[in-house]
Order: structure tokens, then sequence, then C-alpha cells
């Protein structure tokens, strides 16, 4: 199942999708100058950091995010799990908004955090990881939130083969997915990832991470009922 061999679906009106989450509040904006919404809702003690759409043209966690958003966010019903959820439904709006895996600078923003292993590439690769690390306003965000919510766990939804990649000690969080997904459970997602959350948190701060590959090409109707379970066992 390579990379190139499936596409994920397109939504058919990116900003109806992104005005959606304008009930929520603006934490910041992006590259483009796109709203960032986000909200943190506190039910209990455990810190969870929930995010989707780092990547733009990865729908399908987009798709999570918003099936989420509807069944719990938008009618006020967020569960009692006993997590204090902090809920970023978009990261990078610039690349929603163009079905991109960049932002408006043009920059992969899963490559330009200030990890060790981070390195400067070539404008217009996949994996440009930007002119410096933590250049983007999306990542400087989400350096911000990193250092005032101080998460326990972070959930980051993106799509390629299916796994729960683990950054980390995050192994009881995929277990417990995985109880509700028979996705692979891995510390290997296959390829290096300089410039990662995964490896930025998960690693080098030993925050518990997942970076929940969904399977890419599912239809976006069939993404939050296939996902739900394994997101409710976490959050």
């Amino acid at each position: 199942m390579a990379d190139e061999l499936k596409t994920s679906e397109r939504f058919p009106d990116p900003a109806k999708t992104i005005a959606q989450f304008s009930v929520l509040e603006t934490w910041g904006k992006s590259a483009g100058g796109n709203p960032i919404y986000a909200k943190r809702f506190t039910s209990g003690d455990r810190r969870v950091l929930f995010i989707g759409g780092v990547h733009g043209n990865e729908t399908e966690g987009v798709a999570a995010t918003l099936g989420f958003f509807n069944e719990f966010i938008a009618g006020d019903k967020i569960p009692a799990t006993g997590s204090d959820l902090l809920f970023i439904p978009v990261l990078s709006p610039d690349g929603f908004l163009a079905c991109s895996r960049h932002n408006g600078n043009a920059v992969d923003l899963n490559r330009n955090m200030a990890t060790k292993d981070w390195k400067k590439n070539e404008r217009g690769e996949k994996y440009y990881s930007g002119p410096a690390a933590n250049s983007e306003p999306e990542t400087q965000l989400l350096l911000r939130v990193l250092e005032e919510f101080k998460p326990g766990f972070i959930l980051s939804l993106h799509s390629w083969k299916p796994m729960f990649n683990v950054n980390g000690p995050a192994h009881v969080y995929a277990e417990k997915m995985r109880s509700q997904l028979a996705y692979e459970i891995t510390e290997d997602i296959g390829y290096p990832t300089p410039g990662s959350l995964g490896t930025y948190a998960g690693w080098e701060r030993q925050i518990p991470t997942i970076t929940f590959e969904i399977e890419r090409g599912l239809p976006l109707a069939e993404v939050y009922p296939t996902v739900r379970g394994a997101l409710l066992a976490v959050l």
C-alpha cells in the first residue's frame, strides 16, 4: 500500500467545513492569514491535546475531527471522560483549503519543529522544512500550546498506511486504540521524520504521542464511524 497508490478524498467545500469550527475560539493565524480554531474543554485532570489537519491534503484526519466535533462539541455534549481536552481540529487551514500538504509558505509543518535532527532542505520539496526551525506561525502556536497547556498525551491525526505510530512512552494508549480498531502499532513509520511533532514531543520530551495514520483513501463519510471507538478509548 504505497503512499502514491491512494489519494485522500477532497472535501466538496473546505471553506464551509472550516467555517463550522468558527464557533470555537481563534487561537492564532496561519501563514496565509487564516484563523486557527481551537478550544479547551475541562472535564478532568488528564491533559490531552487532540490535533487534526497538520497536513491539509490528508483529509481523513479532518473528517475525524469534524465527526468528533459534530457529535460532542457542536451540541455541547463533551463526555466526562476524566480528560482536560485541548481540541485543534485543523492546524493548517491554508493546507486544508488548498488540499495541500503545505501551509501558505509552502512548508511541511510536520518537518518544521526544532528537533535535534531538524535540517534545512530546498523550497519546493515535498518535505520542505522551512527557512528555519520553528519559522511558521502554526508551529509557534503549537509550541505555545505545549509550553502552557503541558499535555500528558498527544493525539495527532494523519493518513497513510493504517497504523498507530507510537512516539515516546505511548504504547498503553496505542493498545487501547487497537482494542477498538485493528491497526498496526509501530514506533517506525517507515521513513525519517525530522522536525515532526512525534519526534519533538514524543521522543525528545517523553510526552506520550500517537500519530494516528488513518487509512488513506477511506471515503470521508466512513472515516468517523471507523475511528470513533479508537478515539474515545483515549480521549
